[in-house]
């Protein structure tokens, strides 16, 4: 019997033709292991080769000595379905290493109905966008034959499909309209959206039981979805909030993610221990829930949030009406001025009306108090804070967003050093020029990946370098499922970045937001560089990342 030696060469020595190669790099691979120096190739959009590969030749070659590469960042709750049709390049996504967004909080760009375009037409017209999609197979077909700067996934919102079937009224849906949004789910989850969500702060959403979220929840569960929650209560109700969360992913058998994981409110500070105590134990009882956060201590979100559940009933038309109306004026400033753990009171929240930043609106005469506190528009209006909240309200019909200052640094530090804490932008795709340039965001929409890069790894020290990039790339991409991403691994789509972590961080402020980041040398989307010597290439290579339910 005749035996042949098959010699294998080293990695390297045959030269390979590569449509681009990465040299000399400090490789962060996304898994927390410390850093190790090897080369990348990529090909056809993937990576084709890890090690050293001095003979390789490609068409394209970076030369990343002295800098870390790792993989694309992963925003576990982006908010840029809209913005996307402004500006498809997301410049202040791409500048923060950001990749893949997921979005699609409680409300999400579908399913579509004539009476939602009719109710929401102020925020379409804002935009300039012509809404005539009705399910997300149109609404990503869209998006395709736009192009997109980074890739994008998203959840169906369960306040969505209740608005499709019900609108937004205070009200339970009957058997036949829980079938019918139901099915909703299971039409967005063949699409390819990757679970389904809420955001029960916001009315309507606030209106659903517990018991309707888990038959939505359990729909997206037996197509392989998550169920990621803006939970009903940040603040004094947290801990029964948490334990509803856990309750949706016990009894629909799904996993859980909680978005922006925080304690809210001065009489909260330094409950995040306490928190993390309760996550933890719903761990090891096998619930598969994890969070995220995005490292500052001001959320954002819509300023009519300040009002009471039951003033939302009927949509913002009635809202308006209610806050006109001197008896229900009336009541709504008497709840907001009493402690209740029936509703996420933010006015009992926060220190004073100082703590409240006017940043996007969508009435043009309001343009001049963006960036301006309802204590200093109080004192210009010559109201009391209360009714000033009131009559912007009215002013800008109830689509003011505002930048809330509410939560303890210590709170923030601790929740993201948690292993199971990723992070999230939780804020729309912008540009510092054009449609978008002119609102006035949170200072996360530009900074909150370097943001945690420079202050919590290279100030602070409290999470290490490799961790950071874990919590950015493997630890969400594990989350979602999402088995080609998130790891510097042969075979993974080619999402990578490369940046000096020494030099890299934020530059927007609550003052002046519309900063780009700095420090990003190479953005790589597929393979393609989005960002290219720190400059955009205006490459539009980002794809749809579908949920496991896709049926093309």
């Amino acid at each position: 019997m005749k035996f042949t030696l098959l010699l294998l060469a080293p990695l390297g020595l045959f030269a390979q033709n590569y449509d681009l190669v990465i040299r000399n790099g400090h490789i962060i691979d996304g898994t927390g292991s410390p850093w190790y120096a090897a080369d990348i190739a990529i090909r056809d959009g993937h990576i084709a080769a890890v090690g050293r590969l001095d003979s390789a030749t490609a068409r394209q070659t970076i030369d990343a000595s002295g800098m870390v590469v790792a993989p694309g960042f992963i925003d576990m709750l982006g908010q840029s379905e809209t913005s996307m049709l402004v500006n498809p390049h997301l410049p202040s996504k791409i500048y923060q290493g950001i990749t893949t967004e997921i979005t699609g909080e409680g409300g999400s760009a579908a399913p579509l109905t004539d009476a939602i375009r009719t109710a929401d037409h102020a925020n379409f017209e804002h935009y300039k966008i012509d809404p005539s999609w009705n399910t997300f197979r149109e609404f990503f077909g869209r998006l395709e034959k736009q192009g997109m700067g980074i890739n994008l996934a998203s959840y169906v919102g369960a306040t969505q499909v209740r608005r499709a079937v019900i609108g937004d009224d205070d009200r339970a849906p009957t058997a036949a309209e829980l079938d019918r949004m139901k099915a909703l789910v299971r039409d967005a989850m063949h699409d390819g959206t990757v679970g389904v969500s809420t955001s029960l702060q916001y009315a309507p959403a606030p209106y659903a039981t517990t018991d309707e979220l888990i038959a939505l929840a359990s729909e997206a569960a037996k197509l392989g979805g998550i169920y990621a929650t803006h939970m009903r209560n940040e603040g004094n109700a947290i801990i029964a909030a948490i334990d509803e969360a856990v309750r949706i992913g016990r009894e629909a058998h799904i996993p859980v993610e909680i978005w922006h994981l925080k304690t809210a409110g001065l009489e909260n500070w330094g409950r995040m221990p306490e928190i993390v105590a309760h996550i933890d134990q719903a761990r090891r009882w096998g619930v598969e829930i994890g969070a995220n956060t995005y490292a500052y201590t001001a959320w954002f979100n819509s300023f009519s949030a300040f009002i009471p559940p039951w003033a939302h009933d009927g949509g913002d038309a009635k809202l308006i009406q209610r806050l006109k109306d001197p008896a229900s004026r009336a009541r709504i400033r008497k709840e907001m001025q009493m402690p209740s753990t029936a509703w996420d009171n933010e006015w009992n929240e926060i220190p004073g009306p100082q703590a409240i930043l006017i940043s996007v609106v969508q009435n043009p005469k309001l343009l001049p108090l963006q960036g301006k506190t309802i204590a200093e528009i109080a004192k210009l209006w010559d109201k009391d804070p209360i009714d000033t909240i009131f009559d912007f309200l009215i002013e800008d019909n109830a689509a003011t967003n505002v930048a809330v200052f509410g939560m303890s640094e210590p709170d923030v530090r601790l929740a993201l050093q948690q292993p199971w804490v990723s992070v999230c932008n939780d804020s729309q795709g912008t540009a510092p020029d054009g449609l978008l340039g002119q609102e006035h965001p949170h200072p996360r929409a530009y900074g909150t990946f370097p943001h945690i890069l420079r202050k919590y790894v290279r100030e602070d020290g409290a999470i290490t370098l490799p961790d950071a990039i874990r919590k950015f790339s493997a630890l969400p991409a594990s989350r979602l499922r999402l088995a080609d991403r998130g790891v510097i691994k042969n075979g993974m789509w080619a999402d990578i970045v490369v940046f000096d972590p020494s030099t890299i961080t934020d530059v927007a402020t609550f003052e002046k937001p519309n900063q780009l980041s700095q420090g990003m040398h190479y953005v790589l989307v597929n393979g393609v560089p989005v960002i290219e010597r720190g400059a955009m290439t205006n490459a539009l290579p980002g794809k749809l990342v579908r949920g496991p339910a896709w049926k093309p």
